[in-house]
C-alpha cells in the first residue's frame, strides 16, 4: 500500500518578521535620525559661541553673549543687564528666525 504524506506549508518565519521589521526601519528615519541630527547641530551651535553673538535661551529671553565659559554663558539683555546662563539653555540664534 501506498501511503503519502501531505505536509502542509508552514509560512515563512521571516515573512511574520517582515511588517515589525519595516516599522522599525521607518521609525529610525523618520523619527530617531532627525533628532540625532537636530541634537548634533545643536552641540555644534553650542561649541562654537562667542562674544558678540546674539542669541536666545528656553525660556524665550532674547540676548547678545558678553562672555563665555565652559559650561556657562554671560549674556547681556536691554539696559546692560547681564543674566548667567548655562549652555544648554541657549537653543538658536535671532537670525535661524529671520532666514525663514
Amino acid at each position: 500500500m501506498l501511503t503519502v504524506f501531505l505536509q502542509a506549508t508552514q509560512p515563512n518565519p521571516l515573512s511574520a518578521f517582515l511588517p515589525l521589521l519595516l516599522i522599525i526601519v521607518v521609525f529610525y528615519f523618520f523619527m530617531i535620525r532627525p533628532q540625532m541630527k537636530r541634537q548634533k547641530e545643536l552641540k555644534k551651535f553650542r561649541d562654537a559661541l562667542k562674544k558678540g553673538d546674539k542669541v536666545i535661551t528656553t525660556g524665550g529671553i532674547y540676548g547678545k553673549i558678553a562672555e563665555v565659559r565652559e559650561q556657562v554663558v554671560i549674556i547681556e539683555v536691554e539696559d546692560k543687564m547681564r543674566l548667567k546662563v548655562d549652555k544648554a539653555a541657549l537653543v538658536k540664534d535671532p537670525s535661524d528666525l529671520e532666514k525663514k
